[in-house]
């Protein structure tokens, strides 16, 4: 599969609408962390509109709520439009302050909504956790302990995450290999807790 016109225009808008937002603790430009999910989506059979969709996947809550979903799909239609809005866990507007709900309740939200998610919409989710969770034990392996302090969540209710949304999206039976590779990485943190709890 080639990819075309629309996969080159959400790039280009993910780059000007990320363009001030590194990741979370790191000097690392978001956008790095789009790419590699639209690279996994594709890795993992997505079309150009699933891979685009990856793009723009956290563009409506990073960067102006449902202003931002609504221009995506005015550009790009409705079908990605709706992957997006499936993706999003919080359509607050944080341009403008507006506080996101709790992380709990939006990790509770976002487990709950698998059942109905489309099989895109899975697809992206499996591809973004995963690229997190091999980024958190990347940091973890590197700054020890210290690298949980930047997140809103302790090690403990991440992995409590992780296992339930590897579960959830393993009985969906889509049976993508990201779900394998994402079934190793929670075992890894799995481990990589219990020994910290040991030291």
């Amino acid at each position: 599969m080639l990819l075309g016109e629309t996969f080159a225009a959400a790039l280009g808008f993910v780059v000007r609408l990320h363009a001030r937002q590194t990741r979370k603790g790191k000097s690392v430009p978001y956008v790095a962390h789009l790419l590699a999910v639209a690279a996994l989506v594709l890795e993992n059979g997505g079309d150009e509109a699933e891979a685009s969709a990856a793009l723009l996947h956290d563009a409506p809550e990073d960067q102006g709520g449902r202003t931002t979903l609504d221009e995506i799909g005015r550009r790009f239609g409705s079908r990605i439009k709706l992957i997006v809005a499936e993706c999003s866990d919080s359509m607050a507007d944080t341009t403008t302050g507006e506080a996101k709900a709790p992380w709990r309740l939006r990790r509770e939200q976002t487990l709950g909504h698998l059942q109905v998610m489309s099989r895109s919409a899975r697809l992206i989710t499996a591809c973004d956790k995963l690229h997190n969770l091999r980024e958190m034990l990347a940091d973890q392996t590197r700054l020890g302990a210290a690298s949980w302090q930047r997140f809103s969540a302790p090690a403990s209710d991440q992995l409590w995450f992780l296992e339930e949304l590897h579960a959830r999206l393993v009985d969906a039976g889509d049976g993508w290999p990201v779900l394998d590779d994402l079934g190793r990485a929670v075992g890894e943190l799995r481990q990589s807790i219990g020994q910290a709890r040991q030291q």
